[in-house]
């Protein structure tokens, strides 16, 4: 399989996420302005989880332009972590309807925490494959951000059961960190480009 073709595949999958994501989404019962206010929880969780699949999708767009070699064992793990990703709604449309309590916002946390380290289970498998001089390995560097990213997940799980809000607060944090997207692959194929010219 090419990287192109699992990528497509990837990308189906992301797409359908985001609509079974949206579908929480449902119009409040009455026609005035306050009916919204319940949703208000719902809507930011929606939003949040909106902002980290693009995250993800982004970053896995990114990867898989540079990987050249796709084998089983890189198939297995970009499937785990779509395994993560796909529950992302069902975490997402508990943690909203029951915002005030710890146990789905941690729950919450725990997907977004098995979808870090799959995914940088996958950037290490792909990397093993692509060779350290790779540009993929260049530009990925130690990957503070990732490992950073995991760490405060943790906390946020173990928050969430001292001060949900708290845990929300430092998810949003992980999400502002990834926001931007990470240039460092497009500055080091720029840079390859540069010097083939």
């Amino acid at each position: 399989m090419t990287p192109a073709r699992l990528e497509a595949f990837s990308d189906g999958v992301f797409a359908i996420i985001i609509t079974i994501m949206v579908l929480e989404l449902r119009p409040p019962h009455g026609g005035a302005a306050a009916d919204l206010a319940p949703m208000l929880p719902i809507f930011l969780g929606y939003v949040l989880s909106f902002v980290n699949l693009g995250i993800y999708w982004n970053n896995h767009h990114h990867m898989f332009h540079v990987t050249h070699r796709v084998d089983g064992v890189v198939l297995w793990a970009n499937l785990h972590l779509l395994f993560w990703l796909s529950l992302v709604p069902f975490a997402m449309g508990w943690m909203a309807s029951a915002a005030s309590t710890p146990f789905p916002t941690a729950v919450y946390g725990c997907v977004l925490l098995m979808a870090g380290i799959a995914y940088y289970a996958l950037e290490r498998i792909i990397l093993a494959r692509e060779g350290e001089s790779s540009t993929l390995a260049t530009a990925i560097g130690d990957d503070t951000k990732g490992k950073l990213s995991v760490l405060v997940y943790v906390v946020a799980i173990g928050a969430a059961f001292v001060r949900p809000w708290l845990a929300w607060v430092l998810y949003v944090a992980v999400a502002l960190m990834w926001l931007v997207p990470d240039p460092r692959i497009e500055r080091v194929i720029a840079g390859a480009r540069v010097n083939e010219a």
